[in-house]
């Protein structure tokens, strides 16, 4: 089985709660994340919350997107 994100929530700063396709629920924090030039537009907040899932992961409108896998792995439960 693909892991895939099937549901996401913004919580508040750079923390999104993300629902996986395996059952398990985690909240990210991406802070930390948003290196190299796709990301810059994230580091604006309002930017940041204007996600959406087109396929298996969060997306933003600029393309810049995380590997679910990357996601599941540095979450917290």
């Amino acid at each position: 089985m693909f892991l895939e994100v099937i549901n996401a929530k913004y919580i508040d700063g750079y923390r999104i709660f993300l629902e996986f396709n395996n059952g398990v629920s985690k909240t990210v924090d991406l802070k930390n994340e948003l290196d190299g030039s796709i990301f810059q537009p994230l580091r604006d907040i309002k930017h940041f919350k204007n996600f959406k899932i087109p396929f298996n992961t969060i997306e933003w409108e600029n393309g810049a997107d995380f590997a679910p896998e990357y996601l599941f792995k540095i979450g917290k439960d």
